[in-house]
């Protein structure tokens, strides 16, 4: 997972602020970052007041900051800029004796001005390296926010590694499918059948009427199966899950498929490829 977020975060344009009070100095990375295709120079500034506007306005990736600049130096500059909207940070200066302060900031490096070309690749590396290990965090950070909504609890990352998750998971009583910015749970004992729709998934209910319900929903038959219990919601078709305890007739047909009828009095078809469920069915 990490080489394929590596790979991921290094095909995307890295934008880029240059924060330096020397015309010349800024030309001079301007040429210099020209020679990475994914670096995208979105602004230059000779001080440190225009460098956090920039920063609120334009929300860039990454800043190279110099140290020392009239009014507010990198430092404070730094001290000016929310947490959220704080950038990557590489600084670059003539002073050497500035790099402890510079590495409490967690600066991801620092540059010794006539900046050379192998430090500044070896800079860029770092930056692609770090965005790819917070891109890497926040899909985990989304994924155990999913996998929490769908067991009505907060997780844990070592707790979702856990071989047997999926299978807890399972074995609960509720069917929870996140649509959109809702969470929908469903009794699965009251489920009849789901089948797909397009985009969207129809989870057929027990109701008020012999007709029963029919929850529409934005999801996958894949995330349904993943959760769902296979002796218990076996897939019947490509588009068709039924819940087992409610077939009452199997019926064979042409062709080696199948007819299923339900309690409620609803016909499925078995298909030949999924002819392996009959003894889950039967």
């Amino acid at each position: 997972m990490k080489t394929d977020a590596i790979a991921a975060v290094a095909a995307q344009r890295i934008r880029t602020l240059i924060v330096d009070d020397e015309p010349l100095a800024r030309r001079g990375l301007e040429l210099r970052l020209a020679e990475h295709a994914d670096i995208e120079i979105v602004g230059q500034y000779g001080d440190g007041a225009a460098a956090v506007a920039a920063v609120h306005a334009l929300r860039p990736d990454l800043m190279l900051l110099d140290v020392q600049m009239p009014g507010v130096d990198g430092f404070g500059t730094l001290r000016n800029i929310p947490a959220a909207e704080m950038p990557l940070v590489i600084f670059v200066t003539a002073y050497d004796h500035y790099a402890i302060r510079a590495f409490e900031t967690s600066a991801v490096d620092y540059l010794l001005k006539p900046v050379e070309d192998s430090r500044l690749h070896q800079a860029l590396a770092r930056v692609r390296q770090t965005r790819a290990q917070h891109a890497a965090k926040g899909h985990c950070a989304r994924l155990l926010g999913l996998l929490g909504q769908l067991s009505g609890r907060p997780l844990d990352l070592h707790e979702a590694l856990q071989p047997d998750f999926l299978e807890q998971l399972r074995r609960e009583d509720k069917l929870a499918v996140r649509d959109g910015q809702r969470t929908v749970k469903v009794d699965l004992a009251c489920i009849r059948w789901i089948d797909a729709a397009g985009d969207y998934m129809c989870i057929h209910t027990d109701g008020d009427t012999p007709q029963g319900n029919t929850i529409i929903l934005r999801a996958t038959m894949r995330e349904l199966e993943q959760q769902l219990d296979p002796q218990r919601f076996p897939r019947i078709h490509r588009s068709t899950i039924v819940n087992a305890r409610r077939v009452v007739e199997l019926r064979p047909h042409t062709n080696g498929e199948s007819f299923l009828r339900l309690d409620c009095g609803q016909e499925l078809k078995l298909s030949r490829t999924h002819r392996d469920k009959l003894a889950v069915l039967i």
